[in-house]
């Protein structure tokens, strides 16, 4: 016995049959530039974008133009959540390993996030890191970059305490390999704040975005 085509499939079908093609649902709106509801709405900048014009701050308060500093070196760079989050204090300290086989492939590492200098020192102490923590108090480049979403309410004082502000924003962790040129290389995400790209990917990944 034949089963029924399902009533979706054969919209599909119509639509060929009329006009040649099936009309394929159309993608989600970018991010870019806004705060999602949620992590599971963020949809940020993709590979072959430009890299968004950014001024963050050092942990020593000082600016850091990130345009600047990603012309004259490729950069890896990672978004994470804080120095609160025991995920990301875990990925920070991975990175680690891989600081010396970057360096010596021609990268630098930089790793933003809404803290304020102040935690970005704690925690640069706390994890033992050999790289560039940047902070992002005002939740500008994770607009940019369209990783930002809404926090749950109950995280609203601690966010505040630790960014200094009260956008309530978070990014979606995240790592972006960019090349000189300004433009993006490679693209890792995931709505998952558990799930962090493994550092000897991110290495590989960097490699083989260098110039042939």
């Amino acid at each position: 016995m034949i089963s029924k085509i399902p009533a979706t499939l054969a919209l599909a079908v119509i639509a060929f049959l009329a006009f040649g093609q099936a009309t394929l649902p159309a993608t989600r709106p970018s991010t870019v530039g806004k705060i999602a509801a949620s992590a599971t709405d963020v949809v940020p900048l993709d590979k072959g974008a430009n890299v968004p014009k950014l001024m963050l701050k050092a942990a020593d308060g000082k600016a850091f133009d990130l345009n600047a500093a990603v012309a004259k070196k490729p950069t890896v760079l990672i978004f994470y959540r804080g120095g609160w989050c025991p995920f990301c204090n875990t990925q920070l300290s991975g990175l680690v390993g891989i600081v010396k086989d970057l360096t010596d492939a021609g990268y630098q590492l930089l790793a933003v996030s809404p803290d304020k200098p102040e935690e970005l020192a704690k925690t640069m102490d706390k994890d033992k890191l050999t790289y560039t923590l940047l902070s992002d108090s005002d939740a500008a480049a994770i607009q940019a970059f369209g990783l930002a979403f809404r926090a749950a309410s109950t995280q609203f004082n601690m966010l505040e305490q630790y960014s200094g502000a009260t956008h309530h924003a978070l990014p979606v962790p995240a790592v972006y390999i960019l090349g000189t040129d300004g433009t993006i290389k490679f693209v890792h995400f995931d709505p998952d704040y558990k799930v962090r790209m493994d550092p000897a990917k991110i290495l590989e990944q960097a490699k083989a975005a260098l110039p042939k």
